[in-house]
Order: C-alpha cells, then structure tokens, then sequence
C-alpha cells in the first residue's frame, strides 16, 4: 500500500492581499486612537479683572445669575462641590445650545473651578474645562479659562471648537470682569 499524500491547500493571492489590506487598516486606525486619545487640543483665554479674586470667583459661583450676563455658559445648575455632577447650557457663536452633565474635578474658592465632560464612553470626545483665579497686585485679578479636549473625535472638530467655542470664551472672561468690576 503506497501512502498518498494530498497537496496542501494554498491561500490566494487574492485572499493574502485581502487579509494584508485588513491588517494594515487595523494597524492604522489603532494608531489613530492612540494618537487621537494621547494628543490633546487646548482652547486658552485669559484676562485682567479690576476686582479681587474673591470677588470674581462670587460672580462665577453665581450661576442662579448666568442668564443675566454670561452669553456662554447660559445656565448651570447643581452642587459646587468636588464629585458632583452639574448640568449646564452652552450657547456657541451660532446661537446653537449644548446640554452636558460634567463631573466637578475641583472647586477651591477664589482660585478654581474645574470640570470633565464627556460625550459618549470616555476616550470618544472628552474636555476638561477649567477657570483659575489668580491674585494680581493692586487687588485685581487675572481669569484664565481653558480648556483641554482629547479623544477619537477631536481631530475633526479643531476648527469648529477654534471658530464657535473660543470667542465664547472670551466673551464670557469679558462679561464676567465687567459684573466683577462693576
């Protein structure tokens, strides 16, 4: 009896380019997430207040008050305290409104107020929004608002956030030294 032997099946071409094209896109897009997530986009504004630190923090923890004179952040409701989750209304440059419920990181009076906020499971579009007070000479004060945004879907919302998001912020340090000021 003679021992027969069956040709081993080789794979396609067609199906290692295929295989090989899959692989490459799933190394690509993990780089991408990697990169995404570690890359951070940073929105800065800062300004000098005639009033003292203890008297811009009382305007920004009024936030009963926002309607009044905050065209960003048009309403913020919840707890100030370290933990807590808040609720609070954006208004962009194009009059279009935002509802998100950011954990408060830090809240240390008169010197800052810090939150997260994430849209969809963390690591999608995350900020990291932050006012720091700090103490000038002559009993005046410097506010400086930024923000800290990474996640998968940042990239593609640099220019949207740069356009809509940061002269929002400037609005609201200029309103907010004028009420302080007042």
């Amino acid at each position: 009896m003679t021992a027969t032997t069956t040709p081993a099946k080789k794979k396609s071409p067609v199906r290692r380019r295929v295989l090989s094209a899959l692989g490459a896109i799933a190394v690509l897009l993990a780089g991408y997430c990697v990169y995404a997530i570690a890359h951070t986009t940073v929105l800065h504004t800062e300004i000098e207040i005639d009033a003292t630190p203890d008297e811009v923090w009382k305007v920004l923890a009024d936030r009963a008050a926002y309607p009044d004179w905050n065209p960003f952040i048009i309403s913020s409701t919840g707890d100030l305290k370290t933990g807590a989750t808040i609720t609070n209304v954006l208004k962009d440059t194009n009059g279009d409104e935002t509802t998100f419920t950011p954990e408060l990181l830090t809240v240390d009076p008169g010197k800052e107020l810090r939150w997260i906020g994430k849209i969809a499971p963390g690591g999608i579009f995350n900020g990291e929004h932050s006012f720091r007070i700090e103490a000038l000479p002559g009993g005046r004060s410097k506010l400086i608002q930024e923000e800290r945004f990474n996640g998968v879907a940042v990239p593609f919302t640099v220019s949207m956030l740069n356009d809509t998001i940061k002269p929002q912020f400037d609005a609201m340090n200029r309103a907010l030294a004028a009420r302080a000021a007042g």
